[in-house]
């Protein structure tokens, strides 16, 4: 099969970088076009990015000649890692110029008509892709990832919604530095410490499970009946979210049942057999003290997310501890999957 074509927006930074490195020998898609700011206009690749995610640059990448951010190039399929402060109008003008935006960025996961998106708990939500189109006028669209504690912790959350139903959820964070991207924090805020604040992310965490996990019809989304509380801390740990999360269910369950249910959950990727899907979405750790982000967080090329400490809780019904790789997972393998679940369904 021919490969198709992609470009990436905000290329040089943390998840630009996750998207090149993630995308190197991609069975369906080809790098083509790397994208950054007016500074680096013009230089190759290798000469302006700061490289951190793994040993090398991959070769074929590392000569492309970086170019503008605007909807000029022959890819019609691009993915945004662009920084929020820069990202909203810019993804809306490529996709009014008729380009499929697959963006990680948080600027439009919230639009009535954009997906939000996890292939294994909403694909139906695509439908609002058409109601999208109209109102671009042509062919662009726009289909976002959640931010990355979400992912994780809607992953879990899926498989207990569908089984015994979900009325409320306590969730605390611990996040990885690289969540904040490069520098990110400062190493004297970070060593011997925690940070209990990160901007706007608690926000995120309560509101976006609601979508991803609502029923599309009529056109627009009807928000799943769940009241979510959240508690994001950022810790001293390069890689990897881990979240204790407490479930009130409306059925009461035993422990075993909960734990059959994440270790049956499949989701239509699986199914598809998509390049990127891990076989098993959940991965259910029976130790008593795992998921670790340093031991689990790239279980299945950093795919899957690892759930652990499966217990009874004293307040709600249930409490566990789930772990997922925020910049794979969390941010540039999901947008990666999404844009596999779009192919497959024929929207590229």
């Amino acid at each position: 099969m021919r490969k198709i074509p992609v470009g990436i927006l905000g290329a040089t930074g943390n998840v630009g970088q996750r998207f090149v490195q993630l995308l190197e020998g991609h069975p369906w898609f080809e790098v083509k076009f790397v994208c950054a700011s007016e500074k680096s206009l013009g230089k190759r690749y290798e000469e302006i990015v700061n490289w951190k995610v793994s040993p090398r640059i991959p070769k074929d990448i590392a000569k492309l000649k970086v170019r503008l951010c605007v909807p000029d190039f022959n890819a019609r399929v691009v993915f945004s890692a662009l920084d929020s402060s820069v990202a909203g109008p810019i993804e809306e003008e490529f996709a009014k110029k008729g380009y499929i935006v697959i963006s990680n960025s948080k600027n439009h996961r919230m639009d009535s008509d954009v997906p939000l998106l996890i292939p294994e708990v909403n694909p139906e939500h695509l439908d609002l892709i058409n109601i999208q189109k109209t109102r671009f006028k042509g062919k662009g669209f726009i289909v976002t990832n959640p931010n990355c504690t979400t992912i994780g912790l809607t992953l879990a959350l899926k498989p207990l919604q569908d089984a015994f139903g979900i009325s409320r959820v306590s969730v605390v964070s611990m996040q990885a530095l690289s969540g904040a991207g490069y520098p990110g924090v400062a190493s004297l805020d970070a060593v011997d410490n925690v940070v209990p604040y990160i901007g706007d992310e608690e926000e995120k965490v309560e509101t976006e499970p609601l979508k991803l996990l609502g029923s599309v019809g009529s056109g627009k989304i009807n928000n799943a009946k769940m009241i979510i509380s959240a508690h994001c801390n950022r810790v001293a740990v390069r890689d990897g979210h881990l979240e204790s999360v407490t479930v009130e269910l409306i059925k009461k369950p035993a422990i075993e049942d909960v734990v059959k249910a994440f270790k049956s959950f499949k989701g239509l990727p699986q199914k598809l057999n998509l390049p990127s899907a891990p076989a098993d979405p959940i991965i259910v750790r029976t130790e008593e003290d795992r998921p670790q982000p340093v031991l689990d967080r790239d279980i299945n090329n950093g795919m899957s997310v690892s759930v652990g400490r499966i217990r009874q809780s004293a307040i709600f019904d249930i409490k566990f501890t789930l772990l997922v790789h925020n910049t794979i997972r969390g941010a540039a393998g999901a947008a990666i999957l999404n844009a596999e679940l779009l192919k497959a369904k024929k929207l590229i």
